[in-house]
């Protein structure tokens, strides 16, 4: 796909500190006027906090804010993240499904840190809570790049990539995973609170035959094709998947902020998509109303 010229363009993939990005909310709101785009999604793991402050700036700045939201799931033995976008975040059992990936979450990072320790490296959760410089909001949780940024900061890595390649990526000895939901389930509770359901970086999971399968069984609304982690190849390969199913190409930058002067996994607005998108989106959203 080639890159969006068009005037309007949106972010529909960044996180702030509600999980784990670097940046309250509304800097990333104040971040994405200064880039020239009209909007950006706020899509943190398992939590809807940092909403109601993004949407707060996006008032005053003038810059659309799309509700967001990733969740993780499971299938075939792979991490799998399913993306919302205008969803009811207020909707109760919505936050309350939420809350429980998010007690999952705390379950797996005590798990981590247990088997780091067994590898003869000394992190604690206090630490990495420490790390951050601010407390621990509540409906916010610990992540992968909060640990990581420790065993920098501890000097058991030279930089965020290498915590994950040594330690924290999925097949390094301190990688852990627990049970989670299966895309299916994500993909329903996001259309029960008026949502519309995209499966995120399809090309981050190594088997397309895999995301073909939870298209055609999970019924997502979309595909993210744009993702900072894609090549034009993949790019390609997924606007073909997108065209084959009928369904909505989605985009982001999936923006963490800066940790070490590393930015991961994209500079926010480095991937993007145009109004046209933002109003399939909201068109299928009030279909689910």
């Amino acid at each position: 796909m080639k890159e969006q010229t068009h005037l309007k363009r949106y972010d529909l993939h960044t996180h702030t500190q509600a999980s784990d990005g670097m940046q309250p909310p509304a800097d990333n709101v104040r971040w994405a006027k200064e880039k020239g785009l009209a909007g950006v999604a706020i899509t943190d793991h398992d939590t809807v906090a940092g909403l109601e402050e993004a949407l707060e700036e996006g008032r005053r700045t003038g810059i659309t804010v799309i509700p967001g939201v990733e969740i993780s799931t499971r299938a075939s033995g792979k991490d799998i993240h399913i993306l919302g976008y205008y969803m009811d975040y207020h909707n109760k059992e919505f936050l309350g499904r939420l809350e429980k990936l998010r007690q999952a979450r705390d379950t797996r990072n005590d798990l981590i840190l247990s088997r780091l320790r067994s590898l003869g490296v000394d992190i604690t959760l206090e630490e990495v809570v420490a790390t951050m410089g601010r407390p621990l909001a509540p409906d916010e949780s610990i992540g992968r790049p909060h640990m990581a940024d420790t065993l920098v900061q501890k000097g058991y890595a030279k930089d965020m990539r290498d915590a994950f390649d040594r330690y924290l990526a999925e097949g390094a000895p301190g990688y852990v995973s627990v049970p989670r939901v299966e895309p299916a389930e994500a993909i329903s509770w996001i259309r029960e609170a008026g949502g519309v359901p995209v499966v995120a970086h399809p090309g981050l999971y190594g088997d397309d035959g895999l995301v073909r399968s939870i298209i055609e069984q999970a019924k997502p609304a979309g595909l993210e094709v744009r993702h900072s982690d894609h090549d034009a190849a993949a790019e390609k390969r997924y606007a073909a998947m997108v065209a084959h199913y009928g369904l909505i190409a989605t985009g982001g930058s999936d923006f963490h902020g800066a940790r070490q002067g590393v930015i991961f996994h994209g500079d926010l607005g480095s991937r993007s998509v145009n109004d046209q998108v933002v109003e399939d989106l909201r068109k299928a959203a009030a279909e689910q109303k």
